[in-house]
């Protein structure tokens, strides 16, 4: 089959076969210079509707108040579920809350064994790479 591709102002005439693409021809193309366009009448200013209150986009961790051990995020992400509560004893490698990162979902989990004393995200949550999750 043959075709014609144009790149950088060239025709680039190409004979493909199954096993091979064999360029054929190479022509200049003239470059075609657009006319300026007409001025559009301008109309008078439309005032936009009013929305209503969008929804606040899920805000970032609050910082930790009380102490122990941190759950930190181990890479920048979305939280997609909370599988834990505050007042919950939880084992380590007890899954505590799902990040989602690079379109995979990815289970942290307490590093040790403990009760949990705060879960500072929520489901919808952005957080960045080290950024507390929870207190055991």
């Amino acid at each position: 089959m043959k075709y014609v591709v144009t790149l950088n102002g060239k025709n680039y005439e190409v004979d493909v076969t199954e096993t091979d693409a064999i360029v054929t021809g190479v022509t200049e193309v003239p470059v075609m210079v657009a006319a300026a366009p007409a001025a559009a009448p301008v109309a008078a200013p439309v005032e936009a509707p009013k929305a209503e209150e969008e929804p606040a986009a899920p805000a970032a961790p609050a910082a930790p108040t009380a102490s122990g051990t941190q759950v930190k995020a181990p890479m920048p992400g979305t939280i997609l579920a909370v599988k834990a509560s505050a007042g919950q004893a939880v084992k380590a490698g007890d899954v505590i809350v799902v990040l989602e990162a690079m379109k995979m979902e990815n289970d942290i989990v307490a590093p040790c064994d403990g009760t949990i004393k705060e879960i500072v995200v929520t489901k919808g949550t952005t957080v960045n790479t080290d950024d507390v999750l929870a207190i055991i």
